[in-house]
């Protein structure tokens, strides 16, 4: 929509938006032959499946004689393609039409000279104006169009990224010389309003030490969204992995459907072992942002940001304990060596240490116990650092059972921290 100040001026500006054109669609009217003759179960009999197409097929041919003027094959499909109704021809934008955000709005912008008689010296501006700024896209200042003749014009292409939702103004300027000599000051002013293409909703969810993070896309156009990318760009010291469907039963992810449809991706958010000091203590709730880019049905393409997408805040412990091997074969009354490691996770040394199992209830009997000395001294563990370290244990009964109440102590700071989780293992007979 165009509007200028009062006022008598030479010159007039006309804006088109420039973007690819649409399919012209004629709902169509139109039918198969057969349908009239016969029901849609007549080819599951083989006589009337071998000899029916062919008649049809030479009554068909017959009615689209060209000679006859009766046009009586006009609501016959000639091919199957007929019934989309696609007539071939391609419908150039008759309005700005609706614009999305993250796409590139495109103008043609003509200045027309409707008088008669020529003006000269015009300094042509154009800008877009949103709540929040406004952004010069032409400036001829430096460089004025010298003269545009009587019904002659002068004509210019201006882009902008959309990156802002709600009304927008295209503001075109141009002050020029008239035939008189008099200064004239034209503006006009194009509205148009900017939607949003998709919406995306995020879930997050813990397990253990991994994140998982499920992005639910829904693309709220008119057509169809064909998604050249949808990344996960993680946040410092977070990996991720995009996590796919079965390959027996693979998920279209090319494309959202239009007016609604619905694509989900999934990602698993790993954070990376702190390898220096930059990587404190302090917990953080950023996991990382997405990237989305896409195109429509004829290729105009469009990209998104995500805002930071937050998780649960993460409390790094001052002092992790890991089992890393056990052995595979465990017999009754036999000892057996677990490997061990301990992580200081502070930019301090802690220690000494010692490592102990712990009692559930005092008339709880274990059943799988610390061979030897109850207890293991373990020496400071230096800022950032680990130290591995073996425990000796011995299984009294078989079956399945577990290594429970794994507790280590800084005999220094006198702090005991978490017991390792729980363990099963095995235990055979010799």
């Amino acid at each position: 929509m165009s509007t200028t100040q009062q006022g008598t001026h030479s010159l007039a500006f006309r804006v088109m938006r420039l973007c690819k054109p649409s399919f012209h669609v004629e709902p169509p009217f139109r039918l198969d032959p057969a349908d009239l003759f016969v029901g849609e179960d007549i080819f599951d009999d083989p006589l009337a499946a071998a000899n029916l197409p062919p008649l049809l097929s030479s009554q068909l041919t017959k009615s689209m004689d060209s000679s006859d003027l009766t046009y009586g094959n006009r609501f016959l499909l000639h091919h199957p393609s007929d019934a989309m109704g696609f007539s071939g021809l391609l419908l150039l934008p008759q309005s700005f039409g609706a614009i999305y955000l993250g796409e590139t709005f495109c103008s043609y912008i003509s200045i027309n000279n409707n008088s008669n008689f020529e003006v000269r010296d015009i300094i042509i501006k154009a800008e877009i104006q949103t709540e929040r700024q406004r952004i010069l896209l032409l400036d001829t200042s430096k460089s004025p169009v010298e003269s545009v003749r009587a019904g002659g014009r002068y004509d210019f292409i201006v882009e902008h990224d959309v990156k802002e939702l709600g009304a927008h103004t295209l503001v075109c300027t141009a002050l020029y010389n008239d035939n008189d000599g008099e200064r004239k000051y034209l503006p006009q002013f194009f509205k148009f309003v900017v939607a949003n293409p998709l919406s995306v909703r995020t879930k997050v969810r813990t397990v253990k030490e991994t994140t998982y993070l499920e992005a639910c896309i829904e693309n709220h156009t008119k057509s169809n969204l064909y998604m050249d990318q949808v990344e996960f760009e993680p946040a410092p010291h977070w990996s991720a992995t995009v996590l796919k469907a079965d390959e027996l039963h693979p998920a279209d992810n090319s494309s959202t459907g239009s007016g609604g449809g619905i694509h989900n991706y999934l990602y698993q958010l790993k954070l990376a072992s702190p390898d220096s000091a930059q990587m404190k203590v302090e917990g953080t709730n950023i996991l990382g942002k997405l990237q989305i880019t896409w195109r429509t049905n004829l290729g105009e393409p469009g990209r998104l940001q995500t805002q930071q997408i937050l998780g649960t805040p993460i409390s790094r412990k001052e002092i992790e304990l890991q089992i890393l091997e056990i052995p595979s074969l465990i017999n009754l009354d036999k000892s057996f060596l677990v490997h061990l490691n301990l992580t200081n996770h502070t930019d301090r040394e802690l220690g000494p240490f010692e490592v102990r199992l712990s009692q559930n209830s005092a008339h709880e009997e274990k059943k799988v116990m610390i061979n030897g000395l109850q207890t293991m001294v373990l020496p400071q563990v230096e800022a950032f650092g680990s130290t591995d370290f073996h425990l000796s244990l011995i299984a009294t009964k078989l079956g399945v059972q577990r290594i429970t109440g794994i507790t280590v102590s800084d005999t220094t700071e006198k702090k005991t921290y978490d017991p390792l989780p729980d363990v099963e293992i095995f235990v055979e007979s010799d």
